[in-house]
């Protein structure tokens, strides 16, 4: 019996999240969840993740991990929020560390965030397997768009995070700390030795020109023939002239600042403060 891979979109930071499952067991994951965050007010909420638990409550699953596929820049997990709920692991790629030195540098975290990936229940080693009741997974170290990204294969479903995009649409960037064009390129072709007809699952979408609705499944084979980035036999030097050139025009994204700093920390708030409150700090000219 094929697995069930269900998503969840949120429009405001574009996100796919997914819940996949096994039909034998009722076995399920979690993958990439959103917090929901009014930057301006300041202001945390969980509908997002209260519609992927009223999904599991309703469908009677059993929830086995919360996996992020890397350190989002671009939203914040509900990762906690949702371990408090079903009692699963949190699990992210072991090289989390450095981009958790990496960024303790950048907010001054030193004293206080140790980069050791102890936040996190679970660090996953390249080629690692996850059990999901009576389906085997593995973690695919896919490094490039930041040092920790992980692709999660279930069968033949793999959630690539934001490695990949729709074919309409290309890759991700690559001018994050730890980023790197060549290795990108290298682990795309690393997916791209999976079957044809895997699934592959994307993390986000922003509608390509042209096309009017939001996307989030796509193949192997459509990737590999046909991705405006690097489809179609497109070589490793083609591709880092283009990801650099298209990344020096890319503007930040909105949340980076707050979503880095609750990241690394596996969807934790910094440490309260004397005053009770919890606090983010925006670095001045960074970028």
């Amino acid at each position: 019996m094929q697995l069930i891979v269900t998503s969840f979109f949120d429009e405001a930071t574009f996100t796919f999240s997914y819940v996949v499952q096994d039909p034998e067991t009722k076995s399920c994951a979690i993958i990439d969840s959103v917090l929901n965050f009014d930057y301006a007010a300041g202001k945390t909420s969980f509908t997002a993740a209260d519609e992927i638990l009223k999904f599991i409550d309703s469908n009677d699953l059993k929830v086995d991990w919360i996996l992020e596929s890397h350190v989002h820049a671009d939203h914040l997990s509900a990762a906690p929020y949702l371990k408090k709920r079903t009692g699963a692991r949190i699990g992210i790629g072991s090289h989390v560390r450095e981009v958790q030195q990496s960024f303790n540098k950048v907010f001054n975290n030193n004293s206080e965030l140790d980069s050791e990936g102890l936040q996190f229940d679970k660090l996953f080693d390249d080629n690692e397997l996850i059990k999901l009741g009576n389906i085997q997974g593995r973690a695919m170290h896919t490094p490039g768009h930041t040092p920790a990204c992980m692709t999660y294969l279930f069968g033949d479903a793999a959630f690539v995070g934001d490695t990949l995009f729709m074919p309409d649409s290309g890759t991700a960037r690559c001018d994050f700390p730890g980023g790197d064009a060549a290795q990108l390129f290298h682990s795309i072709k690393k997916i791209f030795t999976l079957p044809d007809s895997n699934r592959l699952f994307i993390c986000h979408d922003y509608k390509a020109p042209g096309r009017d609705e939001y996307a989030n499944e796509t193949t192997v084979a459509a990737e590999r023939e046909s991705n405006i980035h690097v489809g179609g036999g497109t070589t490793e030097a083609e591709y880092v002239k283009m990801r650099t050139e298209r990344d020096s025009t890319l503007s930040m994204p909105r949340l980076i600042l707050p979503a880095v700093q609750v990241n690394i920390r596996a969807g934790h708030m910094p440490p309260a403060e004397d005053n009770g409150l919890s606090y983010l700090k925006i670095p001045i000219n960074l970028f």
